[in-house]
């Protein structure tokens, strides 16, 4: 795993999807990124390595919708495996989908067999459990709503009403829209829900802390007998999530417990802009809320990336850097 440049640099990836949303976990190959906190190894990931994320998920290897799953060497004795998750256009605290194709691309490789296992993340370690049928129950980290029927201007459309929760990433959740959530309204979809993550970040409208809100979901009617929502998850590259969203639906289910529309029992299912659905549900402790997701991943490819120096589009379509540049980043 080392950062210099050679004639042919090669990434071992197993690719795999959940509920339509693909995940590239990779095996060898990355940045060293040395042996801190995931919090700290991410840090260095972003400020040294980011041409190895836009190479590993953009085109011409990827495309908008690929997460990827950088393995780490975990701190937490009890982790199976440490985990950084990125996208086309930067990096994520957690990913629910992206933990279930993980852990489904682990057992593909007889790393590991059926039961409980811990993947520590940036943002704290997430527990998932393989079931003998394959699915997989991840429990996410502690989620909340910190805003309801908070309003947004958005240009063209006038008031926006939605609540802010996190579930792993910062959500605005909103029923408040004019447009079937069918496939072959993906592209009005996608424009609506990027004018409200411009509206809010142009109101100042943020998470905690002052965190951007990067996801966009939308809420309606389910189209299928055994769902009980359907959603559509606009991600911070501005492609939509192809499965219900773990994160989203962790969300989600944090809403409806501040609502007190959900407790501890009860199993939620949410359908998504392909119609897959995960199943979910909450465990909850002196009040802090931890949802749990079920879904199921499937492995489609196993194979190297090859980073040719002599390649002008190596690190990826518009990351407009040259191997120069790249060898001044890493030193």
């Amino acid at each position: 795993m080392c950062s210099r440049l050679s004639h042919n640099n090669k990434l071992h990836v197993i690719d795999s999807h959940t509920g339509g949303e693909p995940t590239r976990v990779v095996l060898s190959g990355g940045p060293e990124l040395g042996v801190g906190s995931l919090r700290e190894r991410l840090d260095i990931f972003r400020e040294r390595f980011d041409h190895y994320r836009s190479a590993i998920v953009n085109e011409p290897r990827g495309c908008d919708a690929i997460v990827g799953a950088l393995l780490c060497k975990p701190i937490d004795p009890s982790a199976t495996t440490g985990a950084i998750f990125f996208n086309n256009v930067g990096f994520l605290g957690m990913c629910g989908h992206g933990t279930i194709g993980l852990i489904v691309t682990l057992a593909h490789l007889g790393k590991i067999g059926t039961g409980l296992h811990r993947i520590e993340t940036p943002v704290g370690v997430v527990e998932a459990s393989l079931h003998d049928d394959g699915r997989v129950t991840v429990r996410n980290v502690a989620s909340y709503r910190s805003q309801t029927n908070r309003l947004v201007e958005v240009p063209g459309f006038g008031q926006v009403t939605g609540d802010i929760a996190w579930g792993g990433n910062w959500f605005f959740l909103s029923p408040d829209h004019r447009f079937p959530l069918t496939l072959a309204n993906v592209d009005a979809l996608t424009e609506y829900a990027w004018k409200i993550r411009g509206a809010l970040r142009a109101q100042g409208i943020t998470g905690t802390n002052g965190d951007e809100i990067d996801h966009i979901e939308l809420l309606g009617a389910p189209t299928i007998p055994q769902a009980d929502s359907r959603n559509f998850v606009l991600c911070p590259g501005q492609s939509y999530d192809r499965s219900p969203c773990g994160t989203g639906t962790s969300a989600k289910l944090a809403c409806l417990y501040a609502s007190g529309q959900f407790t501890e029992g009860q199993i939620w299912r949410q359908q998504s802009i392909t119609d897959s659905v995960f199943e979910g549900s909450i465990s909850v402790r002196n009040g802090v809320v931890h949802p749990h997701i079920t879904g199921s991943a499937f492995v489609n490819a196993e194979s190297f990336l090859i980073l040719d120096e002599r390649d002008p589009l190596r690190w990826g379509i518009g990351s407009g850097l040259s191997s120069q540049t790249v060898e001044a980043l890493t030193g």
